[in-house]
């Protein structure tokens, strides 16, 4: 063969390599942190869903607490996370590069204080009661509390995970704890009594809300995920609450979500019950991202930073919430 058919073939491979690489599309990877909580998208997830809708390679981390989801958006490693509106106010009290871009569901009954041998308010004293540093359990706590006048340093506060909540109930070390569901449903279930609930918090000024927030950066880079990832989580919420008493214990649904968060498959049902989800049409409007959720954030950075629990509240918090992504997903 001649130099110059060598040459000819050599230079046909490049180009057909070259053109190759030139249509061939990679994957971008999704790093998702998730909280064991009874709520809607735990179906999509079950079902890959999110994998379908995104195209993504997705990672899937669990997580126990808000807190740690945010030092873990903070530190790079995760892009999309599940947190409670009092992390969430941390994190952008912090001004940590992030958004709020779907609410998962104002919290009522699905958290609250289940003690034992306490049957009212001044009865705390002197008490050990445990919750989630930074969480909206922790706000909570703190947000009854003061309502009900009892200083927080007059009873022991202790910092711990809700698998270390249920354990410490078990062995008997404490004597309370501000927490959610389904380890409020174990504590329950081992004789706890409720003194209060996020229902009655928010009667006292202190609503609480869990959400989904993204990293800015990945937003910008990959909206088109963001916006999947926001339509699939409100079409599930949508298929709840259109249809909340089908979700029983006979039901796919409730089995998917009884096995991804350790909740007891009878339970379920009644746990769902426990928050208020907005629709995905809701989403944008003005109770919600459209506007409520920065007030809500507001209100709660000025009570946290009263409490000493961050340096100071900022001006605006709107920055830290955006409609765009549940405005295109309505638009699909």
């Amino acid at each position: 063969m001649s130099n110059s058919r060598h040459a000819l073939l050599a230079l046909g491979l490049t180009g057909l390599l070259t053109a190759l690489s030139a249509t061939t599309s990679y994957a971008v990877d999704l790093r998702i942190a998730w909280q064991p909580i009874v709520e809607p998208s735990k179906v999509p997830q079950a079902d890959g869903a999110y994998e379908a809708a995104t195209g993504a390679n997705i990672t899937w981390s669990r997580f126990e607490g808000g807190a740690d989801v945010i030092a873990a958006i903070a530190s790079g490693s995760i892009d999309i996370g599940y947190v409670g509106s009092s992390p969430l106010t941390v994190a952008a009290s912090q001004q940590l590069p992030i958004e709020t871009i779907f609410i998962v569901g104002n919290i009522a009954e699905a958290e609250a204080l289940a003690v034992k041998g306490v049957t009212k308010p001044e009865e705390l004293v002197g008490k050990k009661i445990a919750t989630p540093f930074v969480s909206t359990g922790h706000y909570s706590l703190l947000t009854a509390l003061k309502h009900w006048g009892i200083e927080s340093g007059s009873l022991e506060i202790l910092n711990l995970r809700p698998p270390e909540i249920a354990a410490a109930w078990e062995r008997g070390d404490i004597d309370g704890a501000y927490v959610w569901d389904p380890v409020l449903a174990q504590l329950k279930a081992g004789g706890a009594t409720v003194l209060a609930d996020s229902a009655d918090v928010a009667q006292w000024g202190g609503p609480t809300f869990d959400a989904w927030i993204v990293r800015k950066d990945f937003a910008e880079a990959n909206p088109d995920i963001v916006n999947a990832f926001v339509k699939v989580t409100g079409e599930a919420t949508d298929a709840y609450i259109a249809a909340p008493e089908s979700w029983n214990a006979d039901s796919a649904e409730a089995k998917k979500i009884a096995d991804l968060s350790g909740a007891n498959l009878a339970d379920v049902q009644l746990l769902l019950k426990g928050y208020v989800f907005p629709s995905l049409e809701q989403q944008a409007g003005p109770d919600f991202l459209g506007g409520g959720t920065a007030t809500a954030v507001a209100a709660t950075a000025t009570f946290l930073a009263e409490q000493g629990r961050i340096s100071g509240a900022l001006p605006d918090y709107s920055p830290y919430v955006s409609t765009a992504f549940v405005k295109a997903a309505l638009a699909k």
